[in-house]
């Protein structure tokens, strides 16, 4: 079976990244538009950025405006400030938010319409040049050809997911996530964690999706807790952001299933950002995919050295959701209930949280395929 694999026409990475990329920058237009969060300008983020720009006299105007997941409200003011100013590339630095959002308004600026319209459909016209910058090490958003905005008129998380949405040039440089709190470190780690184990145990997982899944993994294994504890250890902040750009473009090119799937409606209900939700419900969701994951799981057992010699699949595979289990509790990853979630108002929204994650798509790529009820039952169980 032929494969189709995508990555970034470029990616800088490593200390120094940012100042590289911009003899590149240089040639993609004449005024970009940042997009961004009133974090990344508090911490000063935003100016590292705009230093490097105006040294090499490129015309820049900020949004700042995706203060949370996107919305399609955001994405259309985006639009309105790029064409209102006229810009001709863009650059989304920040965490997964502004990336995706950055994303979806180059595909509105040069496609028309709403994104609301874009949701499992096809991007005709090309974005305008992208440039991506990840300030925290999870969500993979630099590597991937998907964005996820959320659509308040339904309460659905839209998945786009064209080969059009893959930025220019991704740059990944350890400088920015150090500003990271441990909180988020130990969310957004996850959230790479889980990308990388989803795509590895995907139906649609193929060869070269799996050498960038499995080194994310025993990446993330050896210095998830290292950066959580000490996040000015440099070499393990490089580590995280390397592991989590390896596994955006595993799951770029091989999806995600179930914790996915289920992930995004608790996100656009509760509110919760989307690497504190995957992070939530790995930890059930892997005890459902075991009994159809096992030699699977067993590799990735040996990939991060639980494996032990006599062990069988099963036994190995076991080693594997014990250990993951052992690093979210090392980790504090807060629980719904933790985070400020009412019980019976999420008990309530289970049928429909279960509807959406099945049309998603996600699920569906589990090789335990579940049906509605077995959702159903998976959020139930994050309140044991």
């Amino acid at each position: 079976m032929a494969n189709l694999f995508f990555i970034p026409q470029y990616i800088i990475s490593g200390e120094n990244a940012l100042k590289m990329s911009m003899e590149y920058l240089h040639a993609f237009g004449k005024k970009a538009l940042i997009v961004t969060d009133e974090v990344m300008v508090q911490l000063g983020n935003v100016k590292k950025l705009t230093d490097e720009l105006d040294k090499i006299e490129a015309s820049y105007i900020i949004y700042s405006g995706i203060n949370c997941e996107p919305t399609h409200s955001m994405i259309d003011e985006g639009v309105g400030i790029y064409k209102k100013e006229g810009c001709d590339f863009l650059i989304g630095i920040g965490g997964g938010s502004p990336l995706d959002a950055m994303k979806a308004i180059g595909a509105v600026v040069t496609n028309g319409g709403s994104i609301t319209e874009y949701m499992g459909k096809k991007i005709e016209h090309s974005l305008p040049p992208t440039c991506v910058i990840p300030t925290t090490a999870g969500t993979g958003s630099e590597a991937t050809k998907v964005s996820i905005i959320t659509n308040t008129d339904t309460g659905v998380k839209m998945l786009l997911n064209d080969p059009k949405l893959m930025a220019k040039i991704a740059v990944v440089d350890p400088v920015f996530t150090l500003t990271v709190p441990p909180g988020v470190t130990a969310a957004t780690g996850v959230d790479a964690l889980t990308h990388a184990i989803e795509a590895y145990t995907s139906l649609k997982a193929f060869s070269m999706s799996d050498l960038y899944a499995l080194s994310a993994v025993k990446r993330i294994f050896e210095n998830i807790y290292e950066v959580y504890t000490n996040g000015t250890n440099v070499e393990a902040r490089r580590e995280m952001a390397i592991a989590a750009l390896e596994a955006g473009i595993a799951f770029s090119n091989a999806s995600v299933t179930i914790v996915h799937g289920m992930s995004r409606p608790i996100g656009a209900l509760f509110h919760v950002p989307h690497g504190l939700s995957n992070a939530m419900l790995l930890n059930v969701c892997l005890d459902y995919l075991q009994p159809g994951a096992v030699a699977r799981l067993n590799q990735l057992a040996k990939t991060i050295g639980v494996y032990r010699p006599g062990m069988t699949p099963d036994e190995g595979a076991q080693a594997f959701v014990v250990a993951t289990k052992a690093l979210l509790r090392t980790l504090s990853i807060k629980t719904p209930e933790e985070f400020g979630i009412d019980k019976e108002e999420f008990f309530n929204q289970i049928p429909k949280m279960a509807t959406d994650a099945l049309a998603s798509g996600s699920p569906g790529n589990t090789r335990r395929t579940p049906n509605k009820d077995d959702i159903m039952e998976l959020y139930k169980k994050l309140w044991d």
